[in-house]
């Protein structure tokens, strides 16, 4: 589906489970990050950072992604693929939204039409693996249940329309790490849905180029 991405939001802090919100902002207090003005909190993000690449560049070792559905917009329908809103961890220990800015924001080679999954969105599945010792291992995963619904982010972005506008792609939110955030060589992420059979992955791999003062 090619389509030229304008505006780029992330939406942050998107847990439907109030409970699961607050340990998802302690797990990142714990590596430093200030907890948010208000919930959900969306950032205007850089449009060329977004990518489909299966490698990105990225500086030093402090990164590392989190694996989100991602809706994009067009003048006929609403789209969704899976993305890694891929960040500078160091950096957002101070800055948020700063970090956001730092790293390219991948994003899957194929889309759904949302139409077709919004009757059971609850029941898809989000998952992502990261590379260590050169093998996959489990990162995240859930259900799109945990994540508040595409509609009450749009409004919430949009004062109330619940129509996301042409050119817009919109990153919903992720789910807790499973063990520690960390960094890793290989990030792949898969959106699947249960009901009709299908799932949309993408991998890619981190270059970590050197800091050098």
């Amino acid at each position: 589906m090619p389509v030229e991405v304008g505006n780029l939001v992330i939406a942050g802090w998107t847990g439907r489970d109030v409970a699961a919100l607050e340990d998802h902002i302690e797990e990142l207090k714990s590596i430093g990050v200030q907890p948010p003005s208000r919930v959900p909190l969306y950032y205007r993000v850089a449009a060329n950072l977004l990518t489909q690449a299966d490698r990105i560049q990225v500086l030093g070792d402090d990164t590392s992604g989190e694996a989100e559905p991602v809706l994009v917009g067009t003048p006929d329908r609403l789209w969704v693929t899976v993305g890694a809103d891929h960040t500078d961890r160091k950096v957002e220990s101070y800055g948020v939204a700063v970090s956001k800015q730092l790293c390219p924001k991948v994003i899957g080679r194929a889309v759904w039409r949302f139409e077709d999954v919004e009757p059971h969105w609850d029941r898809l599945i989000l998952r992502s693996f990261v590379e260590e010792g050169g093998k996959p291992v489990l990162y995240q995963e859930g259900t799109l249940a945990r994540i508040r619904t595409p509609r009450e982010l749009i409004a919430g972005w949009r004062n109330g329309d619940k129509r996301l506008p042409p050119g817009v792609a919109m990153f919903c939110g992720t789910l807790p790490a499973i063990g520690a955030i960390r960094a890793a060589p290989r990030f792949t992420m898969e959106l699947e849905d249960p009901v009709l059979g299908k799932k949309i992955s993408h991998s890619y791999r981190i270059e970590a180029l050197p800091v050098v003062a």
